[in-house]
Parts: structure tokens; sequence; C-alpha cells
């Protein structure tokens, strides 16, 4: 067995190459004060992905900071229809994470226009980036003599994609799950005096890092709201995505 000191002056950094040699090799270090770096289970940082619901959050042993990334549910598309628009969605849920932390609201399609959500990020969390979420697109109409086909609006897009298009003569697509993006608008039936629904908005996105982060923290993940229903020779709207919750842990 052969083995291998250092000593002297330790400061700076110091690479070393050991040619292979058969049997077992020690590497006596010298004795160092101040701050030992460490990773758990061999990793330099970790993951965590909240896909739907509410629950808690515990934080890893060792844990050093923690970085979220989060948006809110999208709202779904408005209903078309002959002579008037159909219904509204609902507004989507809200995501959070903590108490009164970090807060994406969701957003809301309406027959003629959306409403994004809002990005609310508190102390002690510090705010890399909080935006409010994106419109869909807005509602079509045509005349009694027009002979077109509305289409409805596009879903406004969050960071995570997934929004969904408006149909002509058709009714609204879904956004993708977990995206937190509009559904699209729902068109008519007919091609005269037609109104198409608006895309409705996405939910707000924030990512913010938490230093010296608590034990644990409550959460919810926002839902997307269902589209709005069809008017009178209409269509119904398409639904918004859920929302999502990303928590990267870092250990040194």
């Amino acid at each position: 067995m052969s083995s291998l000191v250092i000593a002297g002056d330790t400061s700076g950094s110091v690479t070393l190459q050991v040619p292979a040699v058969s049997g077992s090799s020690v590497l006596s270090l010298p004795a160092v004060t101040g701050t030992v770096l460490s990773t758990a289970n061999g990793v330099a940082h970790t993951i965590q992905r909240f896909l739907s619901g509410s629950g808690t959050y515990t934080t890893p042993a060792n844990c050093k900071a923690i970085k979220v990334r989060m948006v809110g549910g999208g709202g779904g598309g408005g209903g078309g229809g002959y002579a008037s628009t159909g219904g509204s969605s609902s507004q989507a849920g809200s995501t959070t994470f903590g108490t009164s932390l970090l807060t994406c609201t969701g957003g809301l399609g309406g027959p003629t226009a959306s409403v994004p959500g809002t990005a609310t990020v508190n102390s002690p969390a510090i705010p890399i980036i909080a935006l409010t979420g994106s419109c869909g697109g807005g509602f079509t109409s045509n005349g009694p003599s027009y002979g077109i086909y509305g289409t409805g609006g596009t879903g406004g897009c969050s960071p995570f994609g997934g929004n969904a298009q408006g149909a002509a003569n058709s009714y609204g697509l879904n956004a993708v799950t977990n995206s937190g993006s509009g559904g699209g608008g729902g068109g008519s039936t007919t091609a005269l005096d037609a109104f198409s629904g608006a895309g409705g908005g996405s939910g707000g996105y924030i990512e913010a890092l938490i230093t010296s982060p608590d034990a644990t923290y409550s959460y919810v993940v926002g839902a997307g709201s269902t589209g709005g229903t069809a008017g009178t020779s209409g269509y119904i709207g398409g639904n918004g995505g859920s929302g999502i919750i990303i928590v990267e842990e870092y250990y040194v």
C-alpha cells in the first residue's frame, strides 16, 4: 500500500494526478480550519415537483437555499354563439408557496376579453422575476351578411408554454396540463352573425430564491378553469392549464 502526503502551504488549489497502481492508495491531507462544504447524497442540488392539490413541502436536511418556480392556473376560453357570445370561464385557482410568501393568482377567460393572473413575492423570499400573466386573444364578431366563421381567441401563454388555440366552427382547445396557460375560445356553428369567445388569460409566474429556508412550507397548486359555456348555436371554450411548483434545493 502506497501513501501520498501533502505538507506546507495549502492555500489556493491543488491538482493531483495519481498514476494507476495496483492495490490501494491512501491520501493524507493536512488539518484545515473554516467551513467544509458538503453535499446531500453526493449531489449539489435536488428537485421536487408539485403537480396538483395542496400539502406541505419539507426542506431536506442540510439544504442551504431553495429556488421556487411556479405559475397560477390558466383561465378557460370564452364560449361562442350566434348573435352574441357564450359564457365566460370562472377564475382559475391560485398557486401559493408558504403563508403569504409567494402567490400566483389564476387567469380568467371572458366571452369578449380575458384577465391575466398576478404574481406577488413577499420577504424573506428574494424575487428573481415576478410576471403578470398574458391576456388571451380577443373575440371576433361577423355581421348578418358576412358569411365568415369567427375564430376563437388563442389562450394566453405562460413561460411554460402550452397555450391553446381558438377555433372557427368548433370548440376551443384545452391548454396543456401544468402549463398555467389559457384555453382557446369557442367558435360558432353559423357563419352569419357569428361571435367567437376570447382566449383565457394565463396565470401569474414567479421565480424566487429563499436563503436559510424554513423546515416546512404549505403549498397549493392552482387548478385551471373550465371553458365558458356555449351560446345559441355556439361552442364551448377550452379549459385552462393547471399550475405547477418546481423547487430546486441547493446544499452548497
